[in-house]
């Protein structure tokens, strides 16, 4: 099954992030397992070694060193279990596999010699059909693919919790429990912004459910994680919550946890446990040099779950806050270039027309610090407050401008469907340039396709401070320093008169297609 990332089970399509120092490159990848699977390679497991006692030339007896002993406080959380064999047992009846059939149509690069390693079977087989696939997996000719994936019961009535990438285009959905039963399932709805997907029983009731825990653990606390890794079935591994909050570009309400408990292909969709037996998480995705846990797993937490597949499940969709502007990060030249001491908050780079936060006054280069009070530290946090508070929901946003706060109250609108934005790259007519910063800049006027207003970047050398500060071809300069510009020679105008002001970047609004954003230029381009 080729499943949506990122990051993607599919090694064709795994994101890969950049090189560490240690030479291997890290690869995310969601956690849905293909059904046919091969096991095999080298023993990987812990050796236990026979403990020594050693003993002194002066002494007849071995040296025993005194015990280390931990003296319990108030504040110890948390303790090491014993065991986790209660808690498994009150909680594993609840935890399903899910397998799942969809129907695809092989394209033109499934007619070539597919994409296996030299020496493997599949390798050999494929080389005597002459590099061509069999019949049934040409071009235009629909096929059978099935996956697989883990879940859970959230209620009696045969409501399951999963991921979206496990049932994505699923044709056929079956439930297996943990005595082997299989039961039909239909998918009630899905959330490709979370990964998340509900699904229901189609017969039958009383079924074994766990509850979702009411607080969010903290770092250090003790998970299980519970599924289906690699087709095996019910499987359970423990481990702590590493870290919370992260963001690991998936989607654009990302806030994982990162918990260290064995995850691995086919655990997509299962519980993370907290000690009490509640879901604290939604085991979704892992980092790994190869395919296997090393430790790095991602759940998304039972606040954000609950919130989704109560949304799904009243609705079959789920509807969000909105209130019409691009937004991105106050990044410490951007702070400079504004004179804002903080880098908390969301710079607004476009304000959308027609839009709630048009009709209450929000402006480009305001800083938004706070919704109903609750200060946000970034762009992805304000965007998922705002989703979360919901369509007609009032909202009052504490904004920074020119130097003050102001607070701007406004009735959120309902987030629409995300259009697509492509950049026409303009042709470089060789007018003007800001070589020293490696930048080479036409009047939006003179290059076709590129409107009337602002001045296109035409040419970036590839080593300038212009390219290191992101501008690339295509971008369209709309403002520098707050003012409107038509030329290049506005642009050096602004940034002479800033250096005589003794400030040390200006800010450049810029355009993209349909996106907006800002980028701080230093004032000396060697800086």
């Amino acid at each position: 099954m080729s499943l949506p990332l990122p990051p993607h089970s599919d090694p064709s399509q795994e994101r890969q992030t950049p090189q560490k120092p240690g030479g291997f490159k890290m690869r995310a990848m969601l956690l849905g397992t293909a059904a046919v699977l091969a096991l095999g390679g080298a023993y990987a497991g812990h050796i236990e070694l026979p403990r020594t006692s050693f003993t002194s030339p002066a002494q007849a007896e071995p040296v025993t060193p005194p015990p280390i002993t931990v003296t319990p406080t108030a504040q110890t959380s948390p303790q090491a279990p014993s065991g986790f064999a209660d808690i498994v047992d009150r909680v594993k009846g609840a935890v399903v596999s899910i397998k799942v059939k969809m129907t695809a149509t092989a394209g033109p690069k499934d007619t070539d010699m597919p994409d296996v390693a030299p020496g493997s079977p599949l390798y050999r087989f494929f080389k005597r059909f002459g590099g061509q696939l069999p019949f049934e997996f040409r071009e235009g000719h629909p096929h059978v693919e099935l996956a697989q994936g883990s879940g859970f019961f959230i209620s009696p009535d045969g409501y399951i919790v999963t991921n979206n990438h496990v049932v994505e285009h699923a044709t056929d959905v079956k439930i297996v429990m943990e005595d082997g039963k299989i039961l039909p399932a239909k998918v009630i709805g899905t959330d490709k912004k979370t990964d998340l997907a509900l699904l229901k029983v189609k017969t039958g009731s009383n079924y074994p459910y766990v509850q979702f825990a009411p607080k969010t653990p903290r770092v250090g606390d003790w998970v299980l994680a519970v599924g289906n890794p690699f087709g095996l079935g019910g499987t359970v591994t423990a481990g702590i919550v590493s870290a919370r909050g992260r963001d690991i570009g998936a989607g654009p309400y990302d806030d994982f946890l990162q918990i260290d408990a064995p995850v691995n292909r086919g655990n997509s969709g299962g519980p993370a446990f907290n000690m009490q037996g509640q879901v604290v998480g939604v085991n979704t995705a892992i980092y790994s040099p190869s395919g296997g846990s090393v430790g790095i797993g991602f759940a998304i937490p039972s606040d954000v779950v609950q919130n989704v597949v109560t949304a799904l499940k009243d609705h079959g969709k789920v509807t969000r806050g909105w209130i019409g502007v691009e937004i991105q990060p106050v990044t410490p030249d951007i702070a400079e270039s504004l004179g804002v001491k903080s880098t908390k908050g969301a710079l607004v780079a476009e304000v959308q027309p027609n839009g709630p936060a048009k009709a209450a006054g929000i402006k480009p280069e305001d800083i938004i610090e706070s919704v109903n009070g609750d200060k946000v530290s970034g762009p992805r946090e304000l965007a998922r407050k705002i989703a979360e508070l919901g369509p007609k929901a009032k909202a009052n946003l504490e904004v920074w401008r020119n130097g003050s706060d102001t607070t701007l109250t406004m009735t959120l609108g309902t987030l629409p469907h995300q259009q697509e934005a492509k950049a026409e790259i303009a042709a470089d007519t060789g007018s003007g340039a800001l070589s020293s910063y490696g930048l080479t800049l036409s009047p939006a006027e003179q290059v076709p396709g590129a409107g009337k207003k602002g001045v296109v970047v035409t040419a970036v050398d590839p080593d300038g401070s212009a390219a290191q500060k992101g501008l690339k071809v295509g971008d369209v300069i709309v403002e520098a320093g707050g003012k409107a510009v038509t030329s290049p020679g506005d642009i050096s105008t602004v940034l002479s008169d800033a250096k005589k002001e003794g400030r040390k970047a200006i800010l450049l609004r810029v355009k993209n297609g349909q996106e907006t954003h800002f980028v701080a230029l230093a004032v000396n381009p060697a800086t």
